[in-house]
Formats: structure tokens, sequence, C-alpha cells
């Protein structure tokens, strides 16, 4: 059912209890009137008749009937009285408007009958004899007949048409008085109706926008309103204030739970019961590769597709305590490992209404430590090699009873050799993790350098061992080349590179290092220094974990070389420190190039490198 406002309401009572009280005023004021109007016409007949009551009696004493009608019909003219006398047999001796001789007998007239009784009598009726409504009104008179007095009746009578038609104009003023009162009630009940209901709609619409959050606007309290209204008002706009600041706290412990939800690294899901997904961050829909509008009010077995995160969403929603484990997942082809932690949710009543879940991606820290402990078993087996060898042969040399100096200097030989192998080792260790804490520390100092003289006193450390295999080392590098660098840390990286080609290379091939400004297309500058030599390559299965510590393409060749396996690693860091990268191509029987590249400041006058 439609509701209906406050003024149909109020509207239509008032108008019916108006209406009510003026048809019961006008029923009463008619009803009044009518009984006030026939006592007092009663009561002015009855004034007449004892008027002309002597005159009446004299004539009737006298016995003069035609005297008698004279004076009836005389009296009766100038009254507007209708005049009757009657006999105690009833009969009419004289009338003021019809003849006595024809008029029957008036004996059982209600009124006679009263006057005969010695009282007043008085009766409304239709006349018999002229067909109006009049009203009668009969007294009893004596009269001297001789020694005896005589009884008579006088009666006086008035048709009632004239009562009637005041009593119809008065009904016809009651009714125009009623139907103005009755506009003037309307009138007024409309405006206390809308005196009423404005205040109420204005609180409607000022609802309406609590409803939408805007607790900004208040209730004007005016002098007009009543203090129902006004008590509302003021209690509307504190509840409204106390909203406005509540919903400001619940906005901003909102705001403050979601900044942190999405700043957090673990991937964070909170569930209902149902296992249905009602909040997740950022961390969530990367990790698991999903999207949060799609997820959300979907449950974890429909969207996760995993059967280790589903188990342990069972076990947190059934369990009082904090559910951990380790999982691992696929994801593009990559195994994953989690830390998961579950909890379940409560409400003020203790009731569990879900649970939130967190996963930590500790991939990188698991690779880490099978980085640790291949780095460590690494360098414990690249120490253990010279170790064991220097101390066998010592072991040789003191056990041995023969004095033969050319074994003994033989032995003392490998002894140095692996001494210096292993001083290089300890060297390269130190070395690398020199420039792994001038990194972390930021100690590391860029300065616009010229690129050409670097590489050229790299060259010249170089140029014995290359001299030894008859190789030259050729540079070609644009003479004002300048580049943000640390001068002695790229010189190393370059000397590396160029140990490893000279190593690696057949004798006399030359080695080749290019260097000069590299076009990127994305119009950043960037610096490339190259070096190729054409010696024995590397697999191409080799080439991605070339830069990792201790790791080599062929042990048995790098240990007869020399080599510490920590030159690339190095290099790798060097160039990372300069916010390059650093890149290998590489083919079996026909050599190696390495590149570095780093970015650089202006452009020179000079031409690019094509990549």
């Amino acid at each position: 059912m439609r509701a209906k406002k406050l003024v149909w309401h109020i509207f239509p009572a008032n108008l019916l209890i108006t209406v009510g009280s003026l048809l019961a005023l006008l029923w009463y004021s008619s009803v009044a009137f009518n009984t006030f109007y026939n006592n007092w016409l009663a009561a002015d007949l009855e004034d007449r008749a004892y008027l002309i009551e002597e005159q009446i009696a004299t004539l009737v004493g006298q016995n003069k009937p035609q005297e008698l009608k004279a004076l009836c019909r005389r009296l009766g003219r100038k009254t507007s009285t209708r005049i009757t006398v009657i006999q105690p047999s009833g009969k009419v001796v004289a009338d003021s408007d019809e003849d006595p001789d024809i008029m029957s007998n008036h004996s059982n007239r209600p009124e006679i009958v009263t006057a005969f009784s010695g009282k007043t009598g008085s009766q409304l009726r239709v006349s018999a004899t002229l067909g109006v409504k009049m009203l009668y009104v009969a007294i009893p008179f004596t009269h001297k007949d001789g020694d005896t007095n005589k009884f008579h009746i006088l009666r006086m009578a008035m048709p009632v048409s004239a009562m009637d038609q005041a009593l119809q104009t008065l009904r016809i003023k009651v009714a125009l008085s009623g139907l103005m009162v009755v506009l003037l009630a309307m009138f007024a009940a409309i405006l206390v109706s809308r005196r009423i209901s404005r205040p109420l709609e204005i609180m409607t619409e000022v609802s309406k926008q609590f409803a939408k959050e805007n607790f900004t606007t208040s209730l004007p309290i005016t002098p007009h309103c009543s203090l129902e209204v006004a008590s509302l008002a003021t209690a509307m706009n504190s509840m409204a204030q106390k909203l406005r600041e509540r919903f400001n706290t619940i906005v901003q412990q909102r705001n403050e739970l979601q900044t942190i939800l999405t700043s957090m690294a673990e991937a964070i899901l909170v569930v209902d019961n149902d296992k249905q997904i009602k909040t997740l961050n950022t961390a969530a829909t990367f990790l698991f590769g999903i999207s949060a509008h799609k997820a959300i009010n979907k449950s974890t077995q429909e969207i996760l597709r995993n059967i280790n995160i589903e188990r342990l969403v069972n076990a947190t929603l059934t369990s009082v305590k904090v559910v951990t484990e380790e999982i691992t997942i696929d994801k593009g082809g990559e195994k994953l490992f989690l830390q998961y932690s579950g909890v379940q949710l409560h409400g003020d009543s203790g009731h569990s209404f879900g649970a939130v879940m967190t996963f930590n991606d500790v991939t990188h820290i698991r690779k880490l430590e099978n980085i640790r402990q291949e780095f460590v078993a690494n360098v414990s087996h690249e120490l253990m090699t010279p170790l064991t060898s220097i101390k066998g042969y010592a072991e040789t040399i003191l056990d041995s009873t023969q004095d033969d100096k050319e074994q003994t200097e033989k032995f003392l030989q490998i002894i140095l050799r692996q001494s210096d192998r292993l001083q290089a080792i300890v060297s390269d260790l130190l070395e690398l993790s020199r420039i792994e804490q001038e990194i972390e520390h930021n100690e590391i100092h860029l300065v616009q350098t010229n690129l050409k003289t670097v590489l050229e006193q790299a060259i010249q450390v170089c140029t014995h061992k290359a001299a030894e295999k008859h190789m030259e080392i050729q540079l070609e590098c644009p003479p004002l080349l300048t580049a943000p660098i640390d001068p002695q840390l790229m010189e190393q990286a370059t000397v590396n590179l160029l140990v490893n080609a000279i190593k690696y290379s057949h004798p006399a091939n030359p080695i080749k290092i290019n260097a000069g400004l590299l076009s990127t297309g994305n119009n950043q500058e960037m610096i490339s220094i190259s070096i190729r030599d054409f010696g024995i390559g590397i697999g191409q299965e080799h080439l991605p974990r070339l830069f990792e510590r201790f790791y080599r393409s062929n042990k048995d060749r790098s240990r007869k070389l020399g080599g510490t396996g920590l030159g690339l690693a190095i290099v790798k860091h060097i160039v990372q420190a300069h916010n390059g990268s650093v890149e290998v191509i590489s083919e079996v029987g026909k050599g190696t190039t390495f590149t570095i590249v780093i970015p650089t400041g202006t452009q020179r006058d000079f031409p690019a490198m094509q990549k």
C-alpha cells in the first residue's frame, strides 16, 4: 500500500470533525429554534387569548352570536390570527375564518380536551378545515348566564408556515456559515499540516543525504518549529555529527588497512566460512595471477585451483590455532615456495566468521640458500684442491729419505703453484666481498672519465700475458668518449675479460676491444665496451650460468689454466655497480664476445655504434 503524505492524514480527519460538528450544530440549532419558536408562539397566542377573553366572555354571556362572530372576524384580520369560540359540547359558536354552522364538532380536538380540564391546551397539527399546518392554543373561560357561570373555550390559532420559512432561512444561513467555516478549517488544516510536515520533509531529505554517507548537511531549527520537532532535529544533528566522526574514523582505518594490505609484500586472502574470497591485496593478485574483481565472492577452489591451498584453507577454518606450513605451487612452469599462515576470524560473540591467510613467497630465499650452499660447497672444493696438493707434497718431502734435490725442488714448485692458486682464490673472494659491500653501502663514486685511457691501462696490464701467446690486443675507441665510471673497477673488469680471452684463445689470434656509443632506439644514450676473442668458444648450455661464482664450462681446462672461477662474477658485480649490464655471445670453435653496456651522459660529436 502506497504511503500518504502527512497532510492527507491530518486534513481529512479535521475536515470530518468540522463537518460533523457543523451538521450537529445545524440540527441542534434547528430543533432548538423550532422548539423556542413554538413555545414563544404558543405563549403569544395565549397572551392574545387573554387580551380578548373579557370581550368574548361578555358577548357570549349576552348571547349575541352575530356580534361575537363579527368581533372574531375583525380581531382575526387585525392580528392575523384565527379565533374560535367553542361551547362545552364542542360546537363552534364563532370562528374568524370559517362559518361555524358548517364546522364539525371540536370536542375531540387535543387542545380542546386539555382546555376542558381547566388548563391551557396547545397543539401543532394540520387543520382539518383549512388543510394548513397550524398551532392551536385553547384556554377555558367562564361567563355569567343569570346566576350561574357557563364554561366555554377560546381557541387562538396561527399557521406555522412563517415559522417554517424562518427556520429554512436560518438553516441556509447556518449552512452558508458552516461552509465558510469548513473552508477556513480546510485552509487552517492545510497550513497546520504544512507547518508540521515541512520540517519532517526537510528531515526526510537530510536523512536521505545521511543514507548517502553525506553527513555535512544539518537540519535547520527555526523558531516556528515545535518543541518535539526541534528536539528531534537536535537529536538527528547530534547523531549525524557522531556518525560523521565514526564514519571518518572507519574510512581512515579502512584506508590505513587498505594501504597496509596493498603495501605488504605477502599475499593476503580473507575468506568466509563458505571459503568465498572477501578480500585480497595486490600481492595476492600478482602471486596467483588472478583479477581482484573476478575473485571476490568466488570460492578458493574455483579461483586458486590448488589442492594444497584448499587443504590448508579447510584446516584453518576448522582449527582454533594458527596453521603454518610451507607449500609449493607451479606458476608459468616455475616452482614457487610459499610460506603459508592462516588463522580464524572471530566476532564479538566469539563465533568464527572466516579466516585470514597470508602467503609469503620464499622462493628467492630458497634460491639464495641453495646458492649459499652451492657457494660453500664450491669454495670448500676450490680451497680443498690446492690445500690437498700442498699438504700431500709437503708430507712427501718430509717423509722422503732420499737427498734428491731435483725431486724436492719439483715438489716445492708444485706447492708454490698451488699456494699461488689458493692466494688467487682468496684474493678474488676478498675482492668480490669488497665490491659487494661498496655497492651495498653506496660507496662506489662514479666520475666522468675518459674511457680510452682506462681501456689502454687494462691492455697494458695484460700485455705480458698476451705477448707470451703472441697475441695482439686491438683497441677501437673514440679519444673523446667519456663515461660516468669508477676507473679502477672498470679497469679491473676489463682486465678480467682480457685475461679470459687470452687464456681461452689460440696463440697468435688477435683480441679486439671496441668501445663507443650504442644506439638503443629509445632515445637513451648507452656506452658499449665489447671484448672479442677467436678462441675455443663456450657451449650455449653454459651461457645462462656463466657469471655464477665458481661456475666453469670446462672445469679441468679452467683449473689447468689457473682460473679461480670468480673472474666473471666480479665483472658482473662491477657492471651492476655502474647501473649497466654484461652480455655474452659465443659459438664453440669460433670465439666469444663479452659486451659491457653502461649509461652515459649527453651525446658527443662522434658516430654511434650499432648494436
